[in-house]
């Protein structure tokens, strides 16, 4: 099957109006599966009304794949009747944890790269594609600390993960970045460690420089660095779905929308990179 190729946007609520009521030059939109999750209702009224004008993409944050105690079986049942709804184009959630019994920290947890937790994962993704019926993407996390018992590094363990399971990448280019320079590792390495082959979806977003480390906000426009490296991946893994995600200080569409401008330019063969390197 040809990969879907086209260029979106996260769909968030200050744009509902302009998706609704006028053509708005995007191939996708993405939107947060859990916002959508309860039958009924306003908000999955709207849904289907976009849904009709565009392809949508279901991106989960509570699957919780690295929870030692499973992935929830209400949670997953209600993911698809969902996705039986929609047809998404693809359904995503992220490498991390959030929950354990009752805890639920509401943050997307790290995980060590471990052989053990590498095995929690896979179950978690297998039992997760089973009940969905549909391969699943996952998210390369953004990270902050890193765990000294570590048996691989994150590409080694992406790769494993979709060896054992079959499932698939949304690559967040931005998380690249971030987590390469708040752990001082070389991005080139995770560049070349990376499961192109797998890769279906990719993100781009903006952070936000604090005292010590890169914080993964989603407030603000791609930086250069970012573009750089976003177009390096391109060269990597073909046509593949591209999407800008902004989830605080939302601008108006026009201005995310000249922003997704850049994405096609710099996906052509042969694209002039920004200045700034990502090296």
């Amino acid at each position: 099957m040809t990969p879907f190729s086209g260029f979106g946007l996260g769909l968030r609520k200050e744009h509902y109006h302009d998706f609704l009521h006028q053509p708005v030059p995007v191939d996708f939109v993405e939107v947060i599966s859990e916002n959508f999750m309860v039958d009924g209702g306003q908000p999955r009224h709207i849904l289907r009304q976009i849904r009709a004008r565009h392809p949508v993409a279901l991106h989960g944050v509570s699957l919780s794949v690295g929870s030692a105690d499973g992935v929830r079986d209400d949670y997953l049942r209600r993911l698809r009747a969902l996705a039986d709804e929609i047809e998404p184009l693809f359904v995503s959630d992220h490498l991390s944890w959030s929950r354990f019994g009752q805890f639920n920290s509401h943050d997307l947890l790290p995980l060590p790269y471990t052989d053990e937790a590498l095995g929690v994962v896979c179950d978690n993704i297998d039992r997760a594609q089973e009940t969905l019926g549909r391969v699943m993407l996952f998210e390369n996390p953004s990270s902050y600390l890193s765990f000294e018992q570590a048996d691989m590094s994150e590409w080694e363990f992406l790769s494993a993960m979709c060896r054992r399971t079959g499932c698939e990448l949304l690559l967040d280019v931005n998380n690249i970045y971030v987590s390469a320079t708040n752990h001082g590792y070389a991005v080139e390495d995770y560049l070349r460690g990376i499961p192109y082959e797998r890769v279906r979806q990719i993100h781009l977003a903006g952070h936000t420089p604090g005292d010590d480390l890169l914080i993964d906000t989603h407030d603000r426009a791609v930086g250069p660095a970012v573009w750089a490296l976003y177009a390096h991946v391109m060269t990597k893994t073909g046509p593949v779905a591209s999407m800008i995600e902004r989830d605080a200080d939302i601008p108006p569409l026009a201005e995310l929308l000249r922003e997704l401008d850049i994405a096609r330019r710099l996906a052509r063969p042969r694209a002039h990179l920004p200045e700034e390197s990502y090296v």
